[in-house]
């Protein structure tokens, strides 16, 4: 079968969206956005796991378990001490297809663009350095923005909305781009329920759209909820797979240790919908 040509790398249509083989990388920083080897000190160690295309992941782990190394490994701004990372069958470097939304506190909200420029910087990878936005980008930007029902903050500047709205905007700028793989580092922090609800009826809408939606959360009942699969995390992988066979007393006590009583609260269904 021939390679399917798309956006940046040629896809092998053989192979699943994402896929880890014995992956680790260290803790300190080298040069370069690299990482290096310092003793055993390391941040992921011996990652093996594989998700397909359209599969919706929590990854879920105590603070320090790694959760944020693991999306950056993916977008390709850190590289593995060992091991391999294949998107589509290729390394992650050059994909355009991958967008990642940081955590809200690694932006700079003073930066002054409006929502619109934002999204437009989604269209970068298609339009390249030379050319300036068509009227086609133009249209994708603000069908994007309608997708997230944002069109109204579309001349705003970015630091004068909510976080609801700016988590919103940076998902446009994802749709924009035409992301495929789509990476959230803890989207729900500080947002109310009826802002978190609005992202997740976003994410369930890419759902026809074939997108691949990974997102690191510290909220276990939230996960359970909304997603396909689980990855309990700290530094390995504790449990990968549907919320029932990964929300275990055993693996969140081998995840957690003392303050499984707590978690296992959250997980309970004390959630209701008005």
């Amino acid at each position: 079968m021939n390679q399917r040509s798309t956006r940046g790398v040629n896809h092998q249509p053989a192979c699943p969206c994402l896929q880890f083989v014995d992956v680790s990388v260290a803790y300190a920083g080298g040069s370069h956005g690299r990482t290096t080897r310092n003793g055993r000190d390391l941040a992921l160690q011996h990652i093996s796991f594989q998700v397909e295309s359209g599969q919706r992941v929590a990854v879920i782990g105590p603070n320090g378990a790694g959760k944020s190394t693991l999306l950056h490994l993916i977008a390709g701004t850190i590289q593995p001490t060992s091991g391999q990372i294949r998107i589509f069958g290729s390394g992650p470097g050059k994909h355009i297809c991958i967008a990642y939304v940081p955590q809200r506190s690694q932006i700079d909200w003073s930066f002054p663009v409006t929502a619109t420029d934002v999204v437009m910087m989604g269209r970068a990878g298609q339009i390249g350095l030379l050319r300036r936005p068509s009227r086609q980008d133009k249209q994708i930007v603000q069908e994007s923005l309608a997708r997230v029902n944002a069109l109204p903050l579309a001349h705003k500047q970015i630091g004068e909305l909510s976080g609801g709205q700016q988590q919103r905007i940076f998902i446009a700028r994802a749709l924009a781009q035409e992301a495929e793989l789509l990476l959230l580092d803890e989207p729900l922090t500080g947002l109310d329920t009826p802002s978190q609800e609005m992202i997740f009826t976003i994410l369930e809408s890419l759902r026809p759209d074939g997108v691949t939606v990974l997102m690191a959360t510290h909220d276990l009942a939230l996960a359970a909820e909304h997603f396909d699969q689980i990855m309990l995390l700290n530094q390995a992988v504790v449990a990968f797979g549907s919320p029932t066979v990964v929300l275990t007393p055993d693996n969140l006590l081998h995840a957690y240790g003392g303050r499984m009583s707590a978690l296992m609260q959250a997980v309970a269904p004390t959630r209701t919908t008005t």
